[in-house]
């Protein structure tokens, strides 16, 4: 210990991803003294940049929706609203190249109306479906919009079963509660619990017309989860140490925490812990959690993203999903990604990846590119300047039916002490909204731990 300093803090913030720079933030404009400890040599967490060559690359494609509204608080919060603009009106490009009779284009678009007529239009002129199957979707819409997502015996059943249920054939589930819900939920319906697919489509299709409406960074996301974020951090007076990783955590004598990193020891009376899961359960402290254990039964679920940049333009959308095809979701990121010169970079999202995780470029190479011309006609014949491909193997808690009684809620048992992170109780699946309200909720708690007075910043728009 002799090497080590000595630093006081009122409260100490582990782990500088969206929760913990949420967190941060909020203690902050709170009056609180804050020290922000992080890892890795950034900002961000599991939603980050790097650089390969002229290109700033994404490690997945994010996108959040206009009913985010704790992620929609953080970009105003870093100054970074408009750079992550939302569509005026939701519009998802939907290409079926399984189709005998030759790939068809469809959309799933809103209009203006009220909902649910909000969405009515856009089902009725959907393509991929039948008229008995869109009549279908109406009556599973309308019992969906009957559940309360919070309902303990929702979480104990799983999406497929419940559509199953109510109507929805395999084809009905496959063009369109999975194209959304694994995209959202990074499972399949008949692996995702019930209770967190009522959420999602509760609030994202049936809360206000809006609300699906879709948005994603214009920029590369260190630009706003690191830049940004680091900006808004050092203006509100946050000490933030970065390639800083907490070793251990026990109380002092007096009642206080100590957190001892590599180099130093910090006290402080307050300590939000926003790591994964794992990382949390070999931190906390003895009696922190009635059962810590249920912490290691929280599964995670990976996501693929396969990079590709052609020598030509081959797409002239945004984005695009795609059914009959193993390729899910395809965006543009030329503009994003600083490509200079003539050429496209496009990047294909690949969430539930269980069976590709690990396989070798090579062989998702000889996959995905033959996969790219069947949709992109474009792509036949153009020249590959780049192939490349990001793992995130650990990317979301996985929301299997019976995850919600193993999510723990902000408070622990121990005073002062307190959990942030997108797997905790936030009601919502691992995104960056459930991280971002994770941390609002862990910073309420440990500024009423404090005694300070505070305002919930998300309570108008709820």
């Amino acid at each position: 210990m002799s090497d080590r300093s000595t630093h006081s803090s009122r409260t100490v913030v582990v782990g500088g991803g969206l929760a913990g720079i949420t967190t941060a933030l909020r203690l902050a404009d709170g009056g609180v003294d804050v020290t922000l400890l992080e890892g890795r040599p950034r900002l961000g967490g599991l939603a980050f940049s790097f650089r390969r060559g002229e290109l700033s690359v994404d490690n997945g494609q994010h996108v959040y929706l206009r009913c985010c509204t704790g992620y929609r608080w953080f970009l105003d919060r870093i100054d970074g609203a408009r750079l992550a603009p939302l569509q005026d009106r939701l519009d998802v490009p939907v290409l079926d190249v399984g189709r005998a009779a030759g790939p068809r284009l469809g959309r799933l678009r809103r209009t203006g109306l009220p909902v649910p007529l909000h969405l009515a239009a856009g089902l009725a002129a959907y393509p991929h479906l039948s008229i008995a199957e869109k009549a279908s979707v109406g009556r599973a819409a309308l019992a969906l919009g009957r559940l309360d997502p919070a309902d303990p015996a929702l979480d104990g059943i799983d999406f497929g079963t419940w559509l199953g249920r109510h109507g929805q054939s395999p084809r009905t589930i496959e063009a369109l509660w999975d194209l959304v819900g694994v995209a959202t939920l990074n499972a399949t319906a008949a692996n995702a619990s019930m209770a967190l697919a009522a959420m999602v489509f509760k609030t994202g299709l049936l809360s206000e017309p809006g609300a699906a409406d879709i948005g994603w960074a214009a920029v590369p996301l260190g630009e706003l989860h690191d830049t940004l974020a680091r900006k808004a951090l050092d203006a509100a007076g946050v000490r933030t140490e970065l390639r800083t990783r907490v070793e251990s955590l026990a109380r002092t004598q007096d009642g206080r925490w100590a957190v001892e990193t590599g180099s130093e020891r910090i006290e402080a009376e307050n300590v939000v812990l926003a790591v994964p899961q794992g990382e949390t359960h070999g931190l906390l402290p003895e009696g922190a959690l009635h059962d810590p254990d249920r912490l290691l039964d929280i599964g995670t679920a990976p996501i693929l993203n396969v990079h590709v940049v052609y020598d030509r333009k081959v797409l002239r959308r945004p984005f695009f999903a795609a059914l009959g095809s193993p390729v899910q979701w395809v965006f543009d990121r030329t503009e994003s990604s600083g490509l200079r010169g003539a050429g496209q970079y496009l990047a294909v999202s690949q969430s539930a990846a269980q069976d590709e995780i690990d396989l070798p470029v090579a062989e998702l190479r000889r996959r995905y590119l033959p996969e790219l011309e069947r949709l992109l006609p474009a792509a036949r014949g153009a020249g590959i300047r780049d192939f490349f491909v990001t793992r995130e193997r650990t990317a979301t808690f996985a929301p299997t039916p019976g995850v919600g009684r193993l999510r723990p809620g902000t408070r622990t048992r121990a005073p002062g002490l307190h959990l942030a992170g997108a797997w905790t109780a936030t009601g919502w699946p691992a995104t960056m909204e459930g991280a971002v309200r994770s941390g609002i909720s862990a910073a309420d708690a440990a500024l009423g731990a404090l005694g300070r007075s505070h305002e919930h910043p998300l309570q108008e728009a709820e």
